[in-house]
């Protein structure tokens, strides 16, 4: 039997997810907009085939993919409009944070210098951008599509709950990336044998904190006497970030718990010390780049 109220509720329901699919989809065309007017406002200069694609707004996920910016960045993978030269560096660079805020960046000299930076807010809540991340996801990261048009990428398909909910639950790949990022703004003691000597970081040490913002780590060349140590003007407080940057190989052991102690056993590899372990002491190459 026709029940006319389910049919009605079912017609609702309908249209409110296609409003819904609508609001997401403008979320693109706002970005997209926004990129233009900076150009036009920025760059008048340029012409629209001075442009990749004639202005193509490309949703650039290759690097890393749509779901790791989510979560680790908190925003979406950039979006980027590039010239059409030989280089293609990017004109127009918009970044969609996941509260809303949309960061864009206008660059000169075909890419090679940065004109103005502008900030707005998306016209959309936080549900309707979590589920644009997911429609992007399912319609570049899913079907293997890199660094394409938007265009191509829009899509009116509708937005299962079982897939944001699958969505939300690929946040635990990237726990350790963001416990890490808890550490980037903590600091650490660092010798200036490594800043000022050009030692590697071959030892580090974990030990409770005393104050906030404070890791606790010790990191070393390895080769200091306990007078050197002792001696404060021969210690530097640096950011877990600058440290990280500094040296790589650290990020495997550097969420470790307080009383760790760490060891270079090889170029590009630290682990935790034992008495059968033998440290590697050594300088960083004369062209390499510190900080």
């Amino acid at each position: 039997m026709y029940n006319g109220k389910v049919r009605m509720a079912d017609c609702a329901n309908s249209m409110n997810w296609n409003l819904k699919v609508k609001e997401m989809n403008k979320i693109l065309l706002q970005v997209k907009e926004y990129m233009h007017k900076a150009l036009k406002s920025e760059l008048p200069e340029i012409d629209i085939a001075d442009l990749e694609d004639n202005g193509a707004v490309f949703y650039m996920n290759g690097k890393n993919g749509t779901a790791f910016d989510w979560f680790v960045n908190e925003h979406l993978p950039c979006f980027f409009i590039f010239y059409n030269d030989k280089e293609k560096l990017g004109a127009v660079k918009a970044t969609l944070y996941s509260d809303g805020r949309l960061t864009i960046y206008v660059y000169a000299d075909k890419g090679h210098s940065e004109r103005a930076e502008m900030n707005h807010i998306a016209a959309a809540d936080a549900d309707t951008l979590l589920k644009l991340a997911v429609l992007l996801t399912e319609n570049a990261d899913e079907k293997k599509i890199w660094d394409a048009d938007i265009q191509k990428l829009a899509s009116d398909d509708k937005i299962e709950d079982k897939s944001v909910q699958s969505f939300l639950e690929s946040k635990k790949y990237y726990m350790p990336m963001l416990e890490r990022k808890k550490f980037w703004e903590m600091t650490a003691i660092v010798s200036k044998k490594v800043r000022v000597e050009g030692w590697k970081i071959s030892y580090g040490i974990r030990t409770e904190p005393t104050k906030d913002g404070d890791s606790g780590w010790y990191f070393g060349a390895g080769n200091e006497t306990e007078d050197y140590v002792n001696d404060a003007s021969n210690l530097e407080l640096w950011k877990i970030g600058s440290v990280l940057m500094f040296d790589k190989a650290l990020n495997e052991l550097i969420t470790a718990p307080y009383g760790t102690e760490i060891i270079r056993v090889s170029h590009d590899k630290f682990e935790i010390d034992a008495p059968e372990k033998e440290v590697l002491i050594e300088k960083r190459q004369p062209n390499s780049e510190l900080l």
